[in-house]
């Protein structure tokens, strides 16, 4: 492993569990790949909290609409056996369709242009207070007219990917949940997933969570209903690990995968941007697209009752994360974002030099924690509380054992003044002056506020 990544996934686990803390999440678990294969993999918090039971990485989790990757790699694979074309009309396949929606092609399926209406009159299964469509609500759905139409613009359409199965399903003569896992799913070698929950030991499934509002408080939404026919765009369970194995194996340079180089380029090539919106963030063929912290990613999220997802693969790094939360408003694209920014700045920065090595640790006053992260020739005061937490950091040059400077620091900040750190009769480091301001570690600090301010009532 390259020294810097290491240096950063040293920091990474800091920084997530202090924001699990400040937003009190039921539970995460985070996996980073680095080459495709797994370098880092950790559960923070609960798979229930009415339980107390502990989060595990080998949980399974609702990773929802990271269906439809699975899903596109599905029709490339038919593609490559000749089975099937992209601009293929989907009524070639499947009959009974609006006939504006028979001429939808099926590239136009995977890249959510075909102008299908999203969710249908009624989607309320997503409000948990219906099923899934069946079959026979899904056709049903697809014999009404598109909602815009087709080629137009990203319209995100669940029921477009509830087509795309119907498609594999005609092609193949299979069920799609069996076809699916047999020829994607298992081809992968991806121990942990599944396309839908039926087939899932529900002992090792995370307990998805309410978000604290109305109630003041979360309540358990189990997430344990099958999606029907809308396996192929919203029903896969699977891990954080078994995300980023498989989202890996799509990177076009990847060494081994279920598709080809030319598949795989197909997939990662951006066919429409995300309309009125202030991310850029583009779509290909069952991928999402965009650009963080200076590295583009493709990859996907998933939202499913009590469950949030982010995984995002950055060929540049031959790195792929995946993030899965068990809570409604879990932040999993805001914590992607975060760890990517952590994994740059080390990548750019470097590991730490030997002498800076202990220049660690979160010190704590009344206004707020800061982390001591050590990269380079120089040592960052990082903000954890932060989505970034490299955002706004000052930098201390070390002079010598326990003394340096604000080396640089925003114009508000201390720029310019000594840094100290204290130490005990032991030798042990037991605060750190910034400036003139004084930082303790969390326990004295929490003492010292009781002591000053009284204990809490």
């Amino acid at each position: 492993m390259e020294p810097w990544l290491k240096a950063a996934l040293g920091y990474i686990p800091q920084w997530l569990g202090y924001q699990m803390r400040l937003a009190e999440q039921p539970g995460a678990v985070l996996a980073i790949a680095h080459k495709g294969k797994p370098v880092f993999e950790q559960a923070f918090g609960q798979a229930d909290i009415a339980k107390d039971l502990a989060l595990s990485p080998r949980h399974r989790f609702r990773v929802a609409s990271h269906s439809k990757s699975f899903t596109a790699a599905g029709i490339l694979k038919l593609r490559e056996q000749g089975r099937l074309g992209l601009d293929d009309p989907a009524g070639r396949h499947v009959k009974g369709l609006h006939p504006a929606v028979a001429k939808a092609t099926i590239a136009q399926l995977l890249s959510h242009s075909a102008g299908i209406i999203r969710d249908g009159t009624d989607s309320d299964q997503w409000l948990d207070r219906r099923p899934f469509l069946s079959e026979g609500e899904l056709r049903a759905a697809l014999a009404e007219a598109p909602a815009i139409d087709a080629n137009t613009r990203f319209k995100y359409s669940n029921h477009g990917f509830g087509l795309a199965g119907l498609v594999i399903e005609a092609v193949t003569g299979e069920p799609y949940n069996a076809w699916i896992k047999r020829e994607i799913v298992e081809t992968a070698k991806l121990e942990e997933t599944q396309p839908d929950i039926d087939s899932v030991d529900l002992a090792r499934m995370a307990s998805g969570h309410s978000g604290k509002q109305p109630l003041g408080r979360r309540v358990m939404i189990p997430g344990r209903n099958s999606t029907g026919a809308l396996a192929a765009a919203t029903g896969f369970v699977s891990t954080a690990r078994d995300l980023t194995r498989f989202f890996a194996s799509l990177d076009p340079a990847a060494k081994s995968s279920v598709l080809t180089a030319a598949s795989r380029r197909e997939m990662v090539r951006a066919q429409w941007r995300s309309p009125h919106s202030s991310i850029d963030l583009r779509y290909g063929l069952g991928l999402m697209i965009g650009r963080s912290a200076g590295w583009d990613w493709f990859g996907h999220g998933g939202a499913f009752q009590g469950f949030i997802s982010r995984t995002a693969m950055m060929p540049e790094a031959s790195l792929t994360l995946s993030l899965v939360t068990n809570a409604i408003e879990g932040p999993a694209s805001i914590w992607a974002a975060g760890v990517t920014e952590i994994l740059r700045r080390f990548a750019r920065e470097g590991a730490p030099a030997r002498r800076l090595a202990d220049w660690t640790g979160r010190w704590w006053s009344i206004w707020r924690s800061v982390d001591l992260v050590p990269m380079g020739d120089k040592v960052l005061v990082a903000h954890p509380e932060l989505a970034n937490p490299f955002e706004v950091a000052t930098e201390i040059s070390v002079a010598g054992r326990d003394h340096g400077r604000l080396a640089l620091a925003n114009g508000f900040d201390s720029h310019g003044e000594a840094v100290h750190r204290l130490r005990n009769a032991r030798g042990d480091v037991t605060a750190i002056r910034l400036g003139g301001g004084e930082y303790q570690r969390e326990a004295k600090l929490a003492a010292d506020m009781e002591k000053r301010y009284g204990k809490r009532r």
